[in-house]
């Protein structure tokens, strides 16, 4: 498996980017080819220090690295990706990896 983390900074209207991450984003997301799972944090991030520049992550799971770089080289992928700068007023950074379960 292999997963993509969206780690979203605080928006500047959180009610604003939770109506369009929800409403529009979201679906637009989970058209993507090969997208496995999609889940999402809820609630306040902490980090071990305290607060977490993090408003929500969102974590989408591919069969691999490559089922990844094929998603984001789609129709829908490039949508999805050309989307953020319409709701990401807190900036995201996307990070993509394999992961393991042990």
């Amino acid at each position: 498996m292999a997963k993509v983390m969206a780690m979203y900074g605080m928006p500047k209207d959180r009610d604003a980017f939770d109506r369009y991450y929800f409403d529009r984003h979201v679906p637009l997301a989970k058209t993507v080819p090969g997208l496995r799972h999609y889940e999402v944090t809820r609630g306040d991030i902490v980090a071990i220090g305290g607060a977490s520049p993090y408003y929500l992550i969102a974590t989408l799971t591919f069969d691999s690295l490559a089922a990844i770089h094929a998603a984001l080289a789609s129709a829908e992928g490039q949508a999805t990706a050309a989307d953020l700068a319409n709701f990401a007023t807190g900036g995201v950074q996307l990070c993509f990896a394999d992961t393991a379960s042990v």
